[in-house]
């Protein structure tokens, strides 16, 4: 049961995504993934692969209304061949599965680390670090608000253009 004593990962995820808000971000990590030393970085080690972990940060973001995230995997991980990283074929239908039919942005890891060492600087991320021993398997997922999306935000910029531009015009008159 997520959250229950008999997991208690799942109970310290659950306490620190239910923190966290737009502008920061969750990493499901892969064994290796590199340990941040700035604070704002949190980490919880899950004695659990990454699709299991992918599955329960989910559906405690479900539960919230005030966040969703966008899902973003290193484009590297497409290439990556089952001869030279056994079980990769697998993990990629598992990851798959645990994304519950949300759309993934595939950016190069160099790139994604980028935007992870940017992004704490001024905001919280939080690693989960799980079993996984896969290469560029980790899953980032940036977190948007959840009852405002990108096309409320346009139409909210193109009225405040228009009044700015009704305003600027009738002072011209």
């Amino acid at each position: 049961m997520p959250g229950s004593q008999a997991d208690p990962w799942m109970a310290a995820v659950d306490r620190q995504v239910n923190q966290l808000g737009y502008r920061n971000w969750i990493v499901i990590a892969e064994a290796s993934f590199p340990a941040f030393s700035r604070p704002g970085v949190r980490q919880v080690t899950a004695p659990v692969e990454i699709p299991e972990a992918l599955d329960h940060v989910i559906h405690v973001m479900e539960r919230t209304e005030y966040t969703r995230p966008n899902f973003y995997l290193a484009s590297e991980l497409r290439s990556v061949e089952n001869d030279y990283a056994p079980g990769i074929n697998h993990f990629r239908e598992r990851v798959r599965a645990s994304l519950h039919g949300h759309e993934t942005i595939r950016i190069d890891h160099e790139s994604l680390m980028i935007l992870l060492e940017d992004t704490h600087r001024n905001f919280d991320v939080l690693v989960i670090r799980t079993q996984t021993a896969l290469p560029y398997s980790s899953v980032y997922l940036e977190l948007l608000p959840g009852y405002w999306d990108a096309d409320s935000e346009a139409r909210l910029r193109e009225r405040i253009a228009n009044e700015r531009r009704r305003k600027i015009s009738s002072q011209a008159d």
